[in-house]
């Protein structure tokens, strides 16, 4: 396993009760959990709770390749902050920050073995830009 932690980041106009609904509510997620359009998430399910697992289908529209995105959380501060495990053991935490009428998201995750640190930072960085374009637009 990698010591490399990640971070990506974005600053969303919205609170943050909209910001942490729009990141947590499955029907939200699959507006938004792609790093291209040329990719969609067609499904999500989300039980927010220590212990409870977040699953969510990432898959190329072409249908050419998908997979399925599933984590178990490890804590959660309601409105605040939540981090989860996947599957491989790898970590990831996600924090809400308020910043005046803005809500700064930042989510710091494990390097995984099979890409370049950079292309990982890319596609979630994308992930959260995605997220963030979403929630802004309604």
């Amino acid at each position: 396993m990698s010591n490399n932690k990640i971070k990506v980041e974005a600053v969303v106009a919205a609170d943050a009760k909209k910001a942490w609904d729009y990141y947590n509510n499955p029907e939200h997620i699959t507006n938004w959990n792609f790093a291209a359009d040329d990719w969609q998430c067609p499904s999500a399910e989300n039980d927010l709770r220590v212990g409870g697992k977040y699953k969510a289908r990432m898959e190329a529209k072409d249908g050419s390749f998908g997979f399925d995105f599933e984590a178990i959380y490890d804590e959660v501060e309601d409105g605040k902050r939540f981090a989860y495990s996947l599957g491989d053991g790898r970590k990831v935490s996600t924090a809400f920050e308020s910043v005046g009428e803005k809500t700064k998201v930042t989510t710091e995750f494990d390097a995984e073995q099979q890409n370049p640190v950079d292309f990982q930072r890319a596609g979630w960085q994308a992930i959260l830009d995605n997220y963030k374009r979403y929630v802004e637009s309604k």
